[in-house]
C-alpha cells in the first residue's frame, strides 16, 4: 500500500534524470527488496533459477531502461507489485488451508492431571503418565492419554477427531480417546496406553508425515521447473542479444532497446509461479479440507492414487459391521447349555476378538441368571463352572481358533476348520452367524450362533461408492460362507469370498491386483481395522484403515486413517481426491495455455509487460483461487436408509406372497 502510494504520488512531480530515478527507486525497493534479497541468495547458493531471479531480472531490467530512455518506472514497480499481491493471495491461501490442520494440531493435550492419594490433583507432562494411572479431566480439558472411564458421566467433543459436531456421551466403562474435549462433568479415567501410542500422539505423527510425501504432479511440477526456468532465462538472453546481433549481420539495425523489453517481457511471462504454487496448495487445500471431515490422509501421493480407485476390497467385521457380537442361540450335545459356554468363554479368556468378548459376556449373564435363580431357592445350573478355569496350557491357533489343557484333557474351541483338524463329528447349525464349535479330546459339545450387526451407514456407504467411480465392491472374511453371504446380499456387495486366513486374503487381494487391465488408472483399495489386517493394508494400492477401534498395526500400515470408523468417510475420501485432481489438471493446462500463448506474443512484441503481468501474476491468482475450491468439498451426508421391500411387507403379505 505505501509503495502504491508512492507511486502514484511521484507520478505527478515535475522532476526528472537522477532524482526521479532515486525517488521511484524508494518505492520498488518497498515492495521488492525480499524478491532481490531471495534472487541473490539463490546466486550465492548456485540455485539461482526461481521465480525470484526472474522477476529481478525482469524488474531491474526494466528500471534500466526507463534510465536509459528517461521513461516510465511505473511498470517496472507495477510488476513486482502485483507479483507481491499474488503471493499475498497465497500466502491467504495457504493460511485458510493450514489453519484445517492446525485445528488438528490444537488437540494435542499440554497436560494430565494425576490423582494423588490424598486426592489432590498434580499436572504432569503427558509422557510422563504410565499405564494404569488413574486421571482426572476437568470441564473444558483435553483427554490427554486414551483409557477408560472408571468414575463420571459427562459429554465429550470429538469434532477435531473426527469432524462429528454431536458431542458423545462417556459412562463408567466406556473407551474415551485423547485429544477429544470434555464438555460437562468432571471424569476420572484410567489410562490403557502410554502418550505416545495414544491416538492424539498418531494423529500428529500422521499430520507431520503427510508434507513429506509428494505427489505424481507435484513432483512434476518440480521438475518442470528445474528444466523449464533455465531454459526460458537462456531464451531470453538469446532474444536480448542473439536478435540484435543476426540483425547486425543481416546489415539491419539491431534496435537493443526494443529486444531487450521483449526479452525482459519474455521473462516475466515465463515465471512458473502459477504452477509451482497452485498445485502443491490444491492438495494441501484437499488434504486439510478432508481432515475436516475425519478422515487422515498421510500424504498428497495418496490423495492422488485414491482418486483413481476402481475397486474398493473390505473386511468385514468392524469395518461393514460394527464387530458388537452377541450369543444369539446355543446347540449343547454332550453338556448342558452353560458348561457349554463356560468352557468357550473360559479358553477365550485371554483374546481381544469381538467373538471372544461376546462369550465372556453371555458367560457371565449366565452365570448372573444361576446365582439369582439360587436366591429366589432355585439350583444353580453352573454350579462351580461360573468359576475361572485354571488351565495348565492355552495355545491360540491363528484363523482356527483355541486350544487349552487340563490335567491331560484338551478342549478345542473354534471354527469348523479347527473341528475337522481335530477330526471332531461335528454339526453345523441352520442359523445364520458366526459358529463356534466346541470339542474335548475330539468329541463335539455344541456349538454357539454368533451375530454380528451391521453399521447404519454400511448400505449407504456402498451406494456411495458407486456412485463416486468406484465399479466393483469385493468383501473378504474369515467368517462362514454362510454368514458372509447374508451381510454381503444385504449391502450388495458385488464378491464375497468367505473363510480366509490371513494370508490367503492376501493372496485374493494379489488374485483381483493382477486381473487389472490397467494398474495404474484402476486403482485398489483395502479397508481394514483388525491386527489380522495389517498384512493387506500394506499390499494394497491404498491401505484405509479404521482408526478408532481399529488396531495400531492396522492404522501403522494404513495410508489413510478413518477417525470414527464411519464407512461412509470412504467415499467422502474418494470425492475430494477427484475434485482435487480435477482441479490440479484444470490448473496445469490454464496456466501452461495461458504462458504458452503469451511467450509467443511477447517473443513477437505483440505483448507488453502489462500482458506479461497477467500471464504472471494474474494467472497464478487465478490458480491460486480455483485450488482454494478444494475446501469447499462438502461431505456426503447422510441420508435415511432406504427399507428392503420385504421389510414392509407384513407377515401375512409375506406368508400369502
Amino acid at each position: 500500500l505505501a509503495s502504491t502510494a508512492m507511486m502514484i504520488v511521484f507520478y505527478f512531480l515535475p522532476v526528472h534524470g537522477l532524482v526521479r530515478f532515486v525517488l521511484y527507486m524508494i518505492p520498488y525497493l518497498t515492495v521488492g527488496y525480499d524478491v532481490l534479497l531471495k534472487a541473490g541468495k539463490g546466486i550465492w547458493n548456485r540455485q539461482p533459477f526461481d521465480e525470484s531471479l526472474l522477476m529481478a531480472v525482469a524488474t531491474v531490467g526494466a528500471m534500466a531502461l526507463a534510465v536509459y530512455e528517461d521513461g516510465s518506472y511505473t511498470e517496472a514497480i507495477a510488476v513486482m507489485l502485483f507479483y507481491q499481491v499474488g503471493e499475498w493471495f497465497q500466502s491467504c491461501a495457504v493460511g485458510k488451508s493450514r489453519r484445517n490442520i492446525s485445528d488438528l494440531m490444537d488437540i494435542c493435550p499440554e497436560f494430565a492431571n494425576v490423582e494423588q492419594e490424598d486426592g489432590t490433583l498434580t499436572q504432569v507432562d503427558p509422557d510422563e503418565v504410565e499405564v494404569g494411572t488413574v486421571i482426572a479431566v476437568r470441564p473444558g480439558e483435553k483427554i490427554p492419554i486414551d483409557g477408560i472411564c472408571v468414575d463420571g458421566n459427562s459429554s465429550v467433543d470429538t469434532a477435531a477427531l473426527t469432524g462429528e459436531s454431536v458431542p458423545r456421551t462417556v459412562r463408567p466403562g466406556d473407551e474415551v480417546i485423547s485429544g477429544c474435549v470434555n464438555q460437562s462433568g468432571l471424569l476420572r479415567i484410567r489410562t490403557t496406553k502410554e502418550y505416545e501410542d495414544s491416538t492424539v500422539a498418531k494423529v500428529l505423527e500422521l499430520i507431520e508425515d503427510a508434507g513429506s510425501r509428494k505427489s505424481k504432479s507435484e513432483r512434476f511440477i518440480t521438475k518442470f521447473a528445474r528444466v523449464y526456468t533455465p531454459i526460458v532465462v537462456y531464451a531470453a538472453l538469446a532474444l536480448a542479444i542473439g536478435t540484435p546481433l543476426i540483425r547486425m549481420a543481416l546489415g539491419m539495425k539491431p534496435i537493443w532497446g526494443i529486444w531487450i523489453y521483449r526479452a525482459l517481457t519474455f521473462l516475466v511471462i515465463s515465471c512458473p509461479c502459477a504452477l509451482v504454487i497452485s498445485i502443491p496448495l490444491s492438495f494441501f487445500a484437499g488434504i486439510g479440507a478432508i481432515s475436516r471431515h475425519g478422515v487422515l490422509v498421510k500424504g498428497s501421493n495418496f490423495l492422488e492414487i485414491l482418486s483413481n480407485t476402481k475397486t474398493l476390497v473390505c473386511d468385514k467385521t468392524g469395518t461393514l459391521t460394527k464387530g458388537v457380537f452377541q450369543v444369539t442361540e446355543i446347540h449343547p450335545a454332550e453338556v448342558s447349555e452353560e458348561e457349554l459356554i463356560h468352557l468357550a468363554a473360559e479358553a477365550e479368556r485371554y483374546s481381544s476378538h469381538p467373538i471372544a468378548e461376546s462369550l465372556r459376556k453371555a458367560d457371565a449373564e449366565k452365570a448372573k441368571a444361576g446365582r439369582e435363580g439360587a436366591d429366589a431357592g432355585k439350583t444353580d445350573a453352573s454350579g462351580s463352572e461360573s468359576t475361572e478355569i485354571a488351565w495348565d496350557d492355552l495355545k491360540e491357533i491363528a484363523g482356527e481358533g483355541v486350544e487349552a489343557v487340563k490335567d491331560g484333557t484338551v478342549t478345542a474351541v473354534g471354527n469348523a476348520r479347527l473341528m475337522k483338524k481335530i477330526g471332531a463329528d461335528w454339526k453345523e447349525p441352520e442359523e445364520a452367524g458366526t459358529v463356534v464349535y466346541a470339542a474335548r479330546d475330539g468329541k463335539f459339545l455344541g456349538s454357539i450362533v454368533i451375530s454380528d450387526v451391521i453399521k447404519e451407514h454400511s448400505r449407504q456407504a456402498i451406494r456411495a461408492l458407486k456412485e463416486n467411480g468406484v465399479s466393483k465392491v469385493v468383501m473378504l472374511t474369515g467368517d462362514s460362507k454362510k454368514t458372509a453371504e447374508r451381510v454381503a446380499s444385504d449391502l450388495k456387495v458385488d464378491e464375497v469370498y468367505s473363510e480366509l486366513l490371513p494370508q490367503q486374503k492376501v493372496e485374493k487381494l494379489e488374485e483381483i491386483m493382477n486381473g487389472r487391465k490397467d494398474p495404474e488408472k484402476e486403482i485398489v483399495s483395502f479397508v481394514g481395522d483388525g491386527i489380522n489386517d495389517a498384512p493387506v493394508l500394506t499390499r494394497a494400492d491404498i491401505g484405509i484403515a479404521m482408526g478408532a477401534m481399529g488396531s495400531d498395526a492396522a492404522v501403522e500400515a494404513a495410508d489413510v486413517v478413518l477417525m470414527d470408523d464411519d464407512p461412509l468417510k470412504i467415499a467422502t475420501a474418494i470425492r475430494v481426491s477427484r475434485k482435487c485432481l480435477r482441479i490440479v489438471r484444470e490448473n496445469i493446462v490454464f496456466a501452461i495455455g495461458v504462458k504458452v500463448v503469451c511467450l509467443i506474443l511477447g517473443a513477437l512484441g505483440l505483448a507488453g509487460m502489462w500482458a506479461a503481468v497477467f500471464a504472471d501474476v494474474g494467472v497464478m491468482i487465478l490458480c491460486v483461487l480455483n485450488s482454494m475450491r478444494c475446501l469447499s468439498i462438502r461431505p456426503i451426508l447422510l441420508e435415511d436408509e432406504p427399507k428392503d421391500t420385504e421389510e414392509m411387507l407384513s407377515e401375512e403379505e409375506k406368508r400369502a406372497a
